[in-house]
């Protein structure tokens, strides 16, 4: 079935362009179902499991599959990742959104998907002639989307009831939009929040900490008085550093003074390149490496740069009293000429948060479930998190993301990830280093691993025909007794005239290699291999590191 949607558009010469769009609606895309008679059971990929019995829900006590929509996927991929979250059928419109929105979180679910344990299931919802949903007049996008995400969760449930009734399953739809939530209900849809269906999971406590804290940040969330200003809205920053009101940089937090930070100012123009931000209010929840809009104070309220040295170790998280007091420590008589153009941050154009490293500071109040996270990099502020394994916790590694940071609270809130080992134990250290530096690390997944050659491998005839035999010459290794990926040698020979001829020799990787495959897209990723005490991370797979591209000797290499 085919649709089409006709719209003009003026092109740069004032003509007027008429653009057809076409749209291909098929029937027969299967549900990911094993066993499912109305899709006659084929499909290609990951599948969802015939009878998933994991993980319990007091809520759903009969067998389920997961959908979630856009917003969960984007702050709730944590939960997502989690070994007990399985059989999960990712929308098409769902992911569309997600990839547009987030390229890391959109990496980590097709990671996911890819997954075969994971039972992640990707249904083309914009294809299937019965899902497919075109926007009425008068609705935004992001209502349509929803209201396509609704139609193909009820879809699957009534498409899942023609299956024999001994293999009965339901399409619980998971969102955190109320009025999503409430319109799926009016429909006949089985929905929950990712919260109420995590704390479901009986069987699975654990979860409850790796949810994310989705209350808006300018929501008091606490009675407590207010700490920083308001953002401003993102169109207000744009209109303020057009017009030259507001200046656009990176925020730079100091690694000596919590209280300090600067802003390397975006663009060519040589004045105010840098920024200083001194205390609490004007640094106004900016995190390192964001991007930010700053004001500049007027010229009698220019500071210096201080060399006073403040780590933020204070417990009480809203004491902002002693954070004054502090602040005043900073503002010491200086020399005009050592004043620098000093402003406040007025909005946050772009976060650039990730997950930390870093040690859990146990509460004094005892039983209480809200603590504090030190990360391990002392440019990011302390982060306030609810677990119920504090005791476990401590004395480990751990890994946690923000959420969020109202206005009315001295940290920003966050949510355990996970949990890397003790601290001081070599392996826990050696990946908290790899971590914090984002060295990539993780094995080479499938997709990779399918690009390399078949062995045994050996010279072949064409290797024959269009490269020269340098096998007579007598040549050495540059690299040190031990090493397995002897890439680089030479060779010395007296020619006739009496001259000497050196030969550089470089294994050709290119030859395993071809450009724009995984292979080649991960080892661009990884740029370098990256040596550690007793610890080698490959940028190409082993096979070719320390074999097929390692110069051996008595053995037939390319060159």
């Amino acid at each position: 079935m085919l649709k089409s949607k006709t719209f003009l558009k003026k092109t740069r010469a004032g003509g007027v362009m008429k653009i057809v769009r076409e749209h291909y609606l098929r029937d027969d895309i299967g549900c990911g179902a094993p066993g499912c008679a109305a899709c006659g059971g084929a499909h290609e990929g990951p599948v969802l499991e015939p009878q998933p019995l994991d993980p319990a829900s007091s809520l759903c006590p009969q067998p389920h599959y997961l959908l979630p929509d856009t917003n969960v996927l984007l702050h709730q991929i944590d939960v997502l990742e989690d070994p007990a979250i399985r059989n999960v059928i990712v929308l098409q419109t769902v992911l569309q959104e997600v990839r547009n929105r987030s390229a890391p979180v959109y990496k980590r679910i097709r990671d996911v998907t890819n997954n075969l344990e994971k039972h992640f299931y990707t249904f083309t919802n914009e294809h299937h002639r019965e899902t497919y949903v075109e926007q009425n007049q008068g609705e935004n996008s992001n209502d349509r989307n929803d209201r396509a995400i609704r139609v193909a969760a009820k879809w699957y449930n009534e498409h899942l009831k023609k299956m024999s009734a001994e293999n009965q399953l339901q399409v619980i739809f998971i969102t955190n939009d109320k009025k999503n939530k409430e319109k799926a209900i009016e429909e006949g849809i089985p929905a929950f929040t990712c919260e109420e269906y995590v704390k479901s999971l009986t069987a699975n406590p654990e979860l409850i900490d790796r949810l994310a804290c989705l209350s808006e940040e300018g929501n008091e969330i606490e009675s407590g008085k207010i700490i920083f200003l308001e953002h401003l809205p993102l169109s207000k920053l744009q209109q303020g550093i057009k017009s030259g009101t507001y200046l656009q940089g990176t925020f730079r937090a100091s690694r000596e003074n919590y209280l300090e930070a600067t802003v390397w100012v975006h663009g060519d123009t040589e004045e105010n390149k840098e920024i200083i931000l001194q205390g609490l209010k004007n640094l106004n929840r900016a995190i390192h490496e964001d991007i930010v809009a700053v004001e500049l104070l007027p010229k009698n309220q220019w500071v210096a740069p201080s060399s006073v040295v403040l780590h933020d170790e204070g417990q009480n998280e809203d004491d902002v009293e002693k954070e004054e007091e502090r602040e005043r420590i900073l503002k010491t008589v200086v020399n005009e000429k050592m004043l620098k153009p000093t402003g406040r941050v007025v909005g946050i154009i772009k976060r650039n948060w990730r997950p930390y490293c870093g040690m859990l500071s146990k509460s004094d109040i005892k039983e209480s479930r809200r603590h504090l996270f030190t990360p391990a990099d002392k440019r990011i502020p302390r982060i306030r998190i609810e677990t119920r394994q504090a005791s476990t916790l401590e004395g480990q590694r751990i890994i946690v993301a923000i959420d969020g940071w109202p206005r009315n609270s001295r940290y920003p809130n966050g949510h355990f990830v996970k949990n890397l080992g003790e601290v001081g134990d070599k392996e826990t250290e050696t990946e908290v280093l790899l971590l914090e530096h984002d060295v990539p690390h993780q094995p080479f997944s499938q997709a990779v691993l399918s690009f390399l050659p078949k062995m045994p491998w050996s010279i072949t005839e064409k290797d024959m025909k269009n490269r020269e035999d340098l096998r007579h010459l007598c040549v050495c290794s540059v690299d040190p007794p031990g090493c397995t990926d002897i890439d680089d040698a030479l060779h010395c020979r007296e020619l006739e005239n009496g001259n000497l001829e050196v030969g550089v020799h470089i294994a050709d990787v290119s030859h395993f290699i071809r450009p724009g495959n995984a292979l080649d897209q991960e080892s661009a990723r990884r740029g370098t291999t990256v040596y550690l005490c007793e610890k080698r991370i490959d940028m190409v797979p082993e096979l070719l590191s320390s074999n097929l591209c390692s110069l051996r000797c008595n053995v037939d290499r390319n060159l």
